[in-house]
């Protein structure tokens, strides 16, 4: 079993930053990759970025790349992802998730089903 739980949600305005924390607990396998993702009201969940284990590497969706960075501290279990210019369309519940089967696959996911351990959620909101 792997907990996770993420914090750093909050409201900013466009243009603004937020840093959100992913804190590990359980069963940490050294071939995990750990990812973000988010949902919106009335759309689908979102992959937003992934990590590998080491933070050698890193994967981002289109819409984030260049604004938010993901980022790992394994001395304290925890992932992170920081967001800089924000804009509405980023607006969502962020939800960090691990993928214990990406050390087999060997390359990162999108896909929500392939990752095995969800936190609870964090709600970013930006106003215009």
């Amino acid at each position: 079993q792997v907990q996770l739980v993420e914090s750093g949600g909050g409201s900013v305005q466009a243009g603004g930053s937020l840093r959100l924390s992913c804190v590990a607990s359980g069963r940490t396998p050294s071939t995990y990759a750990m990812g973000w993702f988010r949902q919106a009201p009335g759309k689908e969940r979102e992959f937003v970025a992934a990590i590998n284990w080491s933070g050698s590497s890193t994967y981002y969706a289109d819409s984030v790349k260049g604004r938010f960075t993901i980022f790992r501290d394994n001395a304290r279990n925890t992932v992170y992802l920081q967001m800089n210019k924000m804009n509405p369309e980023d607006a969502a519940v962020y939800s960090c998730a691990a993928d214990l089967a990406y050390g087999s696959r060997g390359y990162f996911s999108k896909t929500p089903a392939h990752y095995d351990y969800w936190g609870q959620g964090t709600q970013v909101t930006v106003s215009a």
